[in-house]
């Protein structure tokens, strides 16, 4: 792969605190009535980014060490949430936390266990998690129904870089069972969705790292056919972009 995984968003921070879907505060209140989490619980958001995810645990009260090897947008995180007394930022990665053993009641991973070495991962997890702590895999899926959502998804295949090759699309319950294995896992799906304007929609394409950044090659092929398409579909000159949030809960020890 061409780009380092731990830098491929390096240059899309701001898009991504932007542009990037948050999830569902209902995430919570199923963790807690279907799984007893609590607030008293201490999470490690792995992949964490800019800190979409952990600041979903913060608000809800819980205790968040966000571990995400990528220096900027570690930085950006900690500019976020740095306030928060219960919000700890980790240079670390998923395969090497640096997390103290049994130190962690449940692991969660937003929009980012496509990216790592899951047998690694795996072994990690076990170490740094409590008995029978929880991993809770998170994802926004972009839904590919509407006329719009169809034609969006085409203009990522033709300029984005690797788009078939990262999508997150490519870990199925196979792998995901696979990972958990011998114990079973949970599944729950919850709706999101983002209303964009234009420049908005803009910001959520340059958000993805597979897409060419400005000044890049392609940059102005792909921003003229997305204003092509954003013109085609508008309604009150607005774009919905529709999500399936989808939750894998199990555990690994």
């Amino acid at each position: 792969m061409a780009k380092d995984n731990t830098s491929r968003f390096s240059n899309r921070v701001e898009d991504y605190v932007k542009y990037r879907p948050g999830y569902p505060v209902e995430i919570i209140d199923f963790l807690q009535s279907q799984f007893g989490l609590s607030p008293d619980k201490i999470i490690a958001d792995v992949g964490a980014g800019t800190g979409i995810s952990a600041e979903l645990f913060l608000n809800s009260g819980y205790e968040v060490f966000a571990v995400e090897p990528n220096m900027e947008m570690r930085e950006k995180a900690i500019e976020l949430l740095g306030h928060l007394p219960a919000f700890h930022a980790v240079n670390g990665t998923a395969e090497n936390t640096t997390l103290e053993t049994g130190s962690i009641d449940a692991v969660v991973a937003g929009q980012a266990f496509h990216w790592f070495d899951r047998a690694a991962a795996r072994s990690e997890f076990s170490r740094i998690l409590k008995p029978k702590g929880l991993v809770v895999l998170i994802w926004n899926e972009r839904k590919t129904k509407s006329d719009f959502e169809v034609a969006y998804d085409e203009l990522i295949i033709k300029h984005g870089s690797d788009y078939m090759k990262v999508d997150h699309r490519n870990i199925d319950e196979i792998k995901i069972g696979d990972f958990f294995a011998p114990e079973s896992f949970s599944y729950h799906l919850f709706q999101n969705k983002q209303v964009f304007d234009f420049y908005g929609l803009q910001g959520r394409l340059f958000s993805s790292s597979y897409m060419p950044a400005r000044g890049e090659d392609g940059y102005e092929a792909m921003v003229a056919d997305l204003k092509q398409l954003f013109e085609h579909y508008k309604e009150d000159n607005s774009i919905t972009i529709h999500y399936d949030t989808k939750v894998y809960i199990g555990r690994v020890c």
